[in-house]
């Protein structure tokens, strides 16, 4: 009986703890999920948390360290000899730590400092040798060579000490056979003037290193006497000396010319000079108006034909517009043949055309065509005296200066002069012309 009973208490605790455990274990179920869902959710917000975190400490990193479009370390710089005007950067490296101060500081750079920076293909460029050419001889064809003597500068202001020059233009066969008296003549003036020289290209003697001759040869071409390759040479001459921008007076000269006066006089009146000096005239004659050729109208008419002397002087502003002439030149060289000579009717036709307020109708280059013929009296040794030179200082003329001034002088140079000329030249020029 007594084991019934137990058996039965057994049975009841068994039977509760059954029910209780069935009860408890789908509690225990949601607890566990719970857990287990907090677990996940907890370990994804700290995963969150921590990337949000590394990327902004790499955002960060990147802002301040990163690299900037140019290199943190001194760059390299080159000295510069610009102007106040230009645009002269330094960067220094010991002042900058970080990409974004070194962007700041950049920023913030004024621009009148003494260096530039200096790319890794910088090449210098020589603007001295552009703006004063050292050397006359060059490769360009006369095609380059007149579209680069045609260039002027819009901005008149110089941003280099300039100081104007003249530019003795020597058109000759060979040498210069009066070379001598000319050497005395620019002795001290250095840096005042410029020499350019146009020979036949089959001279090879050169000067003396010591003659201001020597190496002013430019590239040449043959010239024959009376014909257009004159005019040609002449628009060399000028397009050469054009391409040093300090020469402001064009001085066209030949090889049995000899200046009048010294440096200085003649120099004061260049410079001075409001004209350019191109003769002109009208002349109603075989030589003058007979030469012209009806089939140059429209362009050029009858009444606009000029004749002259080709041994003129003009300022830089003409002398530009000759070598840029792509209007009057080409009808000159198609039409101006035979017993039409250029070289007395280009120019002046030319220059009454376009510019004739600007021009004294005169040129300052004394010759003697008194004895008529084809070519002006050649005066040799004997007929060389201080009377003689005295005369042909004296001529009288009209000037018109910058500053009203006025001068009785009226040729500066005179021609035509021979080699045996030279040794009365040398003894009268500290007498006469006081050189």
């Amino acid at each position: 009986m007594k084991n019934s009973n137990n058996q039965n208490s057994l049975s009841s605790i068994s039977k509760n703890f059954r029910l209780q455990l069935v009860r408890f274990l789908p509690n225990l179920f949601l607890f566990a999920i719970g857990v287990t869902i907090g677990i996940i959710i907890s370990f994804f917000l700290k995963s969150c948390n921590s990337l949000q975190a590394t990327q902004f400490s790499h955002s960060s990193t990147k802002n301040v360290s990163s690299p900037m479009p140019f290199p943190i370390e001194k760059p390299k710089v080159c000295n510069s000899s610009l102007d106040k005007e230009g645009l002269k950067v330094v960067i220094q490296s010991s002042n900058i730590k970080h990409g974004v101060e070194m962007f700041n500081q950049f920023s913030n750079v004024e621009h009148d400092m003494t260096e530039f920076i200096q790319p890794s293909n910088f090449v210098q460029y020589d603007m001295k040798e552009f703006i004063f050419p050292s050397n006359v001889v060059h490769d360009m064809s006369d095609e380059e060579l007149f579209w680069r003597a045609s260039m002027t500068p819009k901005i008149h202001e110089y941003p280099f000490d300039r100081v104007p020059k003249v530019a003795f233009m020597f058109l000759v066969r060979g040498f210069v056979p009066l070379a001598l008296f000319w050497e005395k003549f620019f002795v001290g003036h250095e840096g005042y003037y410029s020499i350019y020289v146009h020979s036949s290209p089959f001279f090879n003697d050169s000067d003396s290193k010591s003659s201001v001759f020597h190496g002013r040869r430019i590239p040449s071409k043959e010239v024959e006497w009376g014909k257009f390759s004159m005019i040609e040479a002449e628009r060399r001459l000028l397009a050469n000396a054009l391409l040093d921008f300090s020469n402001e007076r064009f001085v066209l000269m030949s090889e049995s010319c000899i200046p009048l006066f010294n440096f200085s006089t003649i120099y004061s009146y260049l410079m001075n000079s409001t004209q350019s000096h191109v003769m002109a005239y009208d002349a109603d004659s075989a030589v003058g108006r007979g030469r012209y050729s009806i089939h140059m109208s429209p362009i050029i008419t009858l009444q606009q034909w000029r004749k002259g002397s080709q041994w003129f002087e003009m300022d830089r502003e003409l002398a530009v517009e000759v070598v840029s002439d792509r209007t009057y030149f080409p009808v000159f060289q198609v039409l101006c043949k035979g017993s039409c000579y250029a070289d007395e009717h280009y120019l002046p036709t030319f220059v009454s055309i376009r510019f004739w307020e600007k021009n004294s109708n005169r040129s300052l280059t004394w010759v003697d065509w008194s004895k008529g013929g084809r070519h002006p009296t050649e005066y040799v040794r004997p007929e060389i005296t201080v009377e003689f030179l005295e005369n042909l200082r004296n001529q009288k003329c009209e000037y018109y200066g910058k500053f009203g001034n006025h001068t009785n002088a009226c040729f500066l140079f005179a021609r035509k002069f021979l080699p045996s000329s030279l040794t009365r030249l040398m003894r009268f020029a500290t007498r006469v012309m006081y050189i």
